[in-house]
């Protein structure tokens, strides 16, 4: 029997298609260091347990379609303190932020249109377009300049009458990449001046170094009308598994139509926001914490990439990515053999290839995402094996 055409045209993802290679390398006994996906090893607060542990009720009922009340109260006040006000009818909770930016596509595209997103990006835009019939038209960049998006005019000559929005995450995954004020208030002036929406993946908006300045979406107000802060407790908390997000709009017509595909979904699970509503409640030294073992690891991690023959990449400022571009022609090729082939004293090291974050055919093809989210001794190790196995596959 045939497949729909909606499920031939969805790529695998890039950060999951080569965990079976993975997995039999381990069957061979070798150890791999993950670092291919980002999932943070840091203590999930005890806050989000305990909540659950304490739930007394003799029936798990279906929580709101648009989110539990208390959960909904606990990120208006989060959002407060980063000068930005909500309202309890303009923010909906999703199945993860990956449901909010979904709903996102289907609310403000019709089938056929298009997002512009600078790439590379979170490879699931494509598969969150691609099934509703939306094009992800690409805004390049590059890693010899730290991923910096291009002039106002060159982001004007890629609009057409069938681009509905911009859709970008700040900080970026799988760049790292903060966008300047500058770049914040271009984009904003292109949303007003052509009529677009504003998706704004914010997800990782704790994670910011060096004291960099970071501007949200949600502070630019003459664009308040039409941005939509896509949220997510599963790196901020490091709850990947909660699968708790949320989809925050000043336009309250569109939350209110957007509650009718919440409708249709039912609920989010109930106990996870019972969780999640005290993990919004954590105090601002948790991130400080968070933000300065994230530091060291990138420090780490950067700091050897610079050292290798070969290597390029810029220093990103926030998430917990890097791209770099390798010396090698196809660096799926590379981590298939550094998982196949490759080890010392029994070890290997994976990464994602970074081709399948990008929209533009041929490019990344040479680079990979490193998501630097082991510790500080397994980092070192991690980069010495790279180091190792870019030097023995040159010469293979």
């Amino acid at each position: 029997m045939k497949l729909s055409k909606r499920l031939n045209s969805m790529q695998e993802s890039p950060i999951r298609k080569l965990v079976p290679i993975a997995e039999e390398a381990k069957l061979q006994g070798k150890k791999v260091y993950h670092l291919n996906i980002g999932q943070p090893d840091i203590m999930t607060p005890e806050v989000f347990l305990k909540a659950i542990r304490d739930f007394d009720e003799e029936v798990i009922k279906y929580s709101f379609s648009q989110g539990e009340p208390k959960l909904i109260e606990s990120i208006i006040d989060y959002y407060k303190t980063y000068d930005m006000s909500f309202e309890k009818d303009e923010i909906l909770i999703t199945n993860g932020g990956s449901e909010a930016l979904l709903f996102a596509l289907i609310a403000t595209c019709d089938a056929g249109d298009e997002v512009l997103v600078p790439e590379p990006f979170y490879t699931n835009y494509n598969g969150f377009s691609l099934p509703v019939g939306v094009k992800v038209s690409p805004i390049t960049t590059h890693a010899e300049n730290g991923f910096a998006l291009p002039s106002k005019d060159e982001i004007q000559d890629l609009i057409t009458d069938k681009t509905k929005a911009i859709m970008l995450s700040n900080p970026g995954n799988p760049t790292g990449v903060i966008y300047t004020d500058e770049e914040v208030n271009r984009i904003a002036d292109l949303a007003i001046e052509n009529d677009l929406y504003i998706i704004a993946d914010e997800v990782y908006r704790e994670f910011v170094y060096d004291d960099f300045d970071y501007t949200s979406f949600g502070n630019i107000d003459r664009v308040k009308d039409r941005v939509i802060i896509i949220d997510s407790i599963s790196k901020r908390y490091s709850a990947c598994g909660a699968r708790i997000g949320s989809f925050a709009s000043k336009n309250k017509d569109l939350v209110k139509g957007v509650l009718k595909l919440c409708q249709s979904r039912l609920c989010v699970p109930t106990l996870e926001q019972i969780g999640a509503t005290e993990l919004y409640k954590v105090d601002q030294s948790y991130f400080e914490d968070v933000n300065t073992e994230y530091k060291k690891r990138r420090d780490i991690v950067f700091d050897a990439l610079n050292s290798m023959n070969g290597v390029i990449c810029k220093k990103p400022h926030g998430a917990f990515y890097i791209i770099a571009k390798l010396p090698v022609e196809d660096a799926e090729d590379f981590v298939i053999w550094m998982l196949k082939e490759f080890s010392d004293n029994s070890e290997t090291v994976m990464f994602a290839p970074a081709e399948g974050f990008y929209a533009t055919e041929g490019l990344g093809k040479d680079e990979i995402r490193i998501a630097y989210i082991l510790n500080e001794k397994d980092l070192k190790r991690s980069m010495e094996l790279l180091e190792m196995g870019l030097k023995e596959y040159k010469n293979k």
